[in-house]
């Protein structure tokens, strides 16, 4: 192995989760903070996200100005942020047993040595080959990602015609874009029977724009050689439509970017795909920690970033000598449920330890469900005893938005006793 250089923390991801956390680690002199980003600049997915929607209520910002305060924040702080830098594979050092990182970057190969991790790779959408839909490779496919750096960072031309598949918050972003690039939204195209997104929206996007929301509708084909010219649709009743256009872009159906936590081999969550991980954030790795859209994709960037800090206080009890949690109780989620975060529980990391500055209660847990549950109510069960019970105050859950659950449950959990189940009724 090549010679190695040694930081205190090594923050992988330079998102909102990944910055948020270098620039509280670096505040409160955790010592040489790094943070690595694989792209060409710093800021995550809001970067080239033209549109509004972040920071605060008071003071909403755009995208690319909630990146930039990100950023200015963590260099300010005195953490180190290199771009285009690439992290390969894991290692520990043989002496230390620290966590030893191989990256790559502009400079050649380097193996970095840690006392922590933080893992912060955030979330990706499936492109159209992940989703087995057909065609011969033409130009004009995008994901939503791929659509907005082109339009807003590079300034290319699309197409003129586009068919939006998905209608979920992030798609009525997409058509946005499409209208910003001077291009017609021909249609949004849903299986479900109805826009996972707020009325107001669906409305708006029908009503004022004038953009068709086909639902229970699936994309089978895409049609054209060189160029798209077309997709094939299905509708529920089973028959078929071509609508002609020369861009379709894929949204949603977000996955963890979690192909450097396999390689380290953490824990996954069956549920979020991502690494699993305790109230503190935790991993099954001694020293790695996790946070942000790499956790449960996809949640907005505020959440990220408070993630982020989250796991600065953690990193910094870690630092200052605070034991390696064991693996954890397991919480799990039944039926209509999609997934539950954190979704490890240690008995002495339940009652935070409040003498300790870096001390924080722990945040509530965040779920998404399967399918829309009309005044839902939620279970928290181990071995058959009933822990708590949460009536949720709205009207109708719906799968497009996440639910939370609270912590004050913690302490009736038998150390010594099985997974805790959580279910909706």
């Amino acid at each position: 192995m090549t010679a190695v250089r040694q930081v205190d923390v090594l923050v992988v991801g330079a998102g909102p989760a990944g910055l948020a956390a270098a620039a509280r680690l670096a505040t409160a002199g955790a010592g040489r903070v790094e943070v690595l980003e694989r792209e060409t600049r710093p800021g995550g997915v809001p970067r080239h996200c033209a549109h509004g929607g972040f920071g605060t209520w008071t003071r909403p910002l755009t995208g690319p100005h909630y990146a930039h305060l990100l950023t200015a924040a963590a260099e300010r702080a005195g953490a180190v942020i290199r771009t285009r830098t690439t992290v390969l594979d894991w290692e520990v050092a043989a002496t230390s047993g620290t966590n030893v990182l191989l990256t790559v970057g502009p400079e050649g190969p380097e193996a970095l040595a840690a006392r922590a991790v933080v893992l912060a790779t955030g979330a990706r959408e499936r492109p159209r080959a992940a989703r087995l839909v057909p065609g011969t490779r033409p130009a004009g496919v995008y994901t939503t990602g791929e659509l907005q750096q082109a339009v807003h960072l590079f300034g290319q031309r699309i197409g003129t015609r586009a068919v939006v598949v998905g209608a979920r918050d992030v798609s009525y972003a997409a058509a946005r874009t499409v209208r910003t690039a001077g291009a017609e939204v021909v249609a949004l195209v849903t299986e479900h029977p109805r826009a996972r997104t707020s009325p107001a929206r669906a409305r708006s996007a029908r009503l004022v724009q004038g953009v068709p929301l086909l639902t229970d509708t699936t994309v089978t084909e895409l049609l054209g050689h060189g160029r798209l010219s077309g997709v094939r649709v299905r509708h529920r009743d089973g028959r078929t439509t071509v609508l002609p256009c020369d861009t379709v872009v894929f949204t949603g159906d977000f996955v963890p970017d979690h192909e450097l936590a396999r390689r380290g081999a953490l824990d996954l969550d069956p549920g979020t795909r991502g690494p699993a991980v305790h109230t503190a954030l935790h991993t099954s790795r001694p020293g790695v920690f996790a946070a942000g859209n790499l956790l449960h994709a996809v949640e907005p960037a505020g959440t990220a970033a408070r993630e982020g800090a989250r796991a600065a206080a953690a990193v910094r009890r870690h630092l200052a000598g605070a034991p390696w949690p064991h693996p954890g109780i397991p919480v799990t989620v039944e039926s209509q449920l999609r997934w539950i975060t954190p979704n490890r529980l240690t008995p002495n990391l339940l009652i935070p330890d409040r003498s300790h500055p870096a001390a924080a209660p722990p945040p509530p847990h965040l779920l998404r469900i399967d399918a829309p549950l009309p005044r839902p109510v939620l279970y928290v069960h181990q071995d058959g005893r009933l822990l708590h019970r949460a009536r949720l105050g709205v009207r109708t859950a719906q799968p497009h938005r996440t639910l939370t659950l609270g912590v004050s449950w913690h302490g009736r959990v038998d150390p010594e006793g099985g997974e805790v189940r959580v279910s909706a009724g």
